[in-house]
């Protein structure tokens, strides 16, 4: 929390400077504030703070540049403004911001980038701004808080977590803080409004400790979190699929689950069980390199699969898989060696993903096995394939060709249980147009790596 009233004064002439520049416009008359900030800018234009631009609007959507932050805070800080010369070479002398850089600078409140440049006319992003807000409010107190995206060791993880702690960030659905991502003037507002007043701040109160009853995997394209169990209630995030909550409490069809910092319920429908053991899947796009495979209706097979490999592994790992790829670019592994690169990293199951070609009129999606007998692995090999191909052929909305035993070298030659997808034809009109949308990619993905964790629950 902050502690020091002077915090606070920094906060008011800090937000004065970047909103409050344009006289022309009175408090009262602003338009465009957000309708879900209202309060809290309402209570800065009471304050006067708030001034607009001077086509009389809010332009809460506008960025703010590293040399304005600078300038804001040396001037909230009442630093030495004469321009003068500084020690990154891209801050002109002449420069508004000269002097405040420097000061800022000398004063520990700002830094510069690893190779000695500060790049003035940078648009500063939520990370950057949230260690100079930090800065400024004077914010020493941190607690046990995380965002998927701010690992704790990310240069930015102490600051977002004295603004988490501190009740002036919540972060963005779905537990991350996106720290990359530029700040805007509707963010800044908010941060110092609640900065100044409690009122406005993010409740980071303990909660009742409630004891994890279960761990779920999310299988949907995304999952509403919402306050309480049913539609009616205000959503308050979203996950991705793949995603791992813990389960707290069960409520009919609804469960009070976490992810991070997201905590709400969600329909228990869209869960499916969390594999318990350490398992480590094999992803093989298919080609690469000098291979291209397939190529038709301005589609090559070996862009579109390693697409949709890449994009499976992220899933894959979300529900706390391992993953091994065969490849991560566009180079040509042998048949003999993608195997050779499961095996030797401990993969317990492949899967090679491609996508078809014939004449014009073939359409759908299949799965490859192969069985000379029905040895456990072979077995394991049926049981993989058909899981994929079940929600492939759903999630891609193409017909089903089936899951068949055919002898591809990659599965066939392999000593894990392997299958080999197909995820549609790119010959075909309609399973093409498909293909080149990142909707069906990613539907593709998340029904290759569901089946995955479909096969490793069974395998339980």
């Amino acid at each position: 929390m902050v502690k020091k009233m002077s915090g606070l004064l920094v906060g008011l002439l800090l937000l004065s400077l970047v909103l409050g520049q344009y006289d022309k416009v009175s408090a009262s008359s602003i338009e465009g504030i957000p309708s879900a900030y209202e309060n809290e800018i309402t209570y800065l234009t009471g304050k006067s703070i708030i001034k607009g631009m001077p086509d009389g609007a809010f332009h809460g959507s506008d960025e703010v540049t590293r040399e304005q932050a600078a300038t804001m805070v040396g001037r909230a800080l009442d630093l030495d403004g004469e321009q003068r010369s500084t020690s990154f070479p891209d801050v002109n002398e002449g420069s508004f911001a000269s002097g405040y850089i420097q000061s800022a600078v000398e004063e520990g409140v700002i830094k510069g980038y690893p190779d000695g440049t500060y790049k003035p006319k940078e648009i500063m992003t939520r990370g950057e701004m949230a260690y100079l807000i930090s800065n400024a409010f004077n914010l020493k107190e941190t607690s046990d808080v995380s965002y998927k995206d701010v690992s704790n060791k990310n240069n930015v993880y102490h600051s977002v977590n004295l603004l988490t702690t501190a009740g002036i960030s919540e972060g963005v659905p779905g537990g991350y803080f996106k720290p990359e991502k530029t700040i805007t003037r509707t963010e800044f507002a908010l941060f110092v409004a609640r900065g100044m007043n409690p009122d406005f701040k993010v409740s980071q109160e303990e909660e009742e400790p409630l004891e994890v009853i279960d761990e779920k995997v999310v299988d949907a394209d995304f999952l509403n979190v919402r306050q309480g169990p049913g539609v009616n209630h205000e959503k308050v995030g979203k996950l991705d699929p793949g995603e791992v909550v813990s389960v707290y409490k069960r409520e009919g069809d609804w469960v009070y689950i976490s992810s991070g910092n997201t905590k709400g319920y969600v329909n228990s429908y869209y869960l499916i069980d969390k594999p318990t053991k350490n398992w480590k899947i094999a992803l093989d796009p298919g080609h690469g390199g000098s291979d291209p495979g397939a190529s038709a209706n301005g589609l090559i097979e070996k862009n579109v699969v390693l697409d949709v490999g890449l994009k499976t592994r992220e899933i894959v790992e979300n529900a706390g898989i391992d993953v091994v790829m065969t490849r991560q670019s566009d180079w040509y592994p042998s048949l003999d060696g993608r195997v050779a690169i499961a095996t030797r990293n401990d993969a317990d199951a492949f899967v090679s993903i491609h996508a078809n070609a014939f004449i014009s009129s073939a359409t759908g999606v299949e799965t490859f096995y192969y069985a000379a007998g029905l040895s456990d692995r072979e077995y394991a090999s049926v049981k993989l394939a058909s899981f994929i191909n079940n929600r492939l052929y759903k999630e891609m909305d193409m017909s089903n060709r089936g899951v068949k035993n055919v002898g591809y070298r990659v599965v066939k030659a392999n000593p894990l249980p392997a299958v080999l997808t197909e995820i549609g034809f790119l010959t075909n009109d309609e399973d093409s147009s498909k293909l080149k949308t990142q909707k069906y990619r990613e539907a593709a993905s998340r029904a290759v790596a569901l089946g995955i964790v479909d096969y490793y629950n069974w395998k339980e």
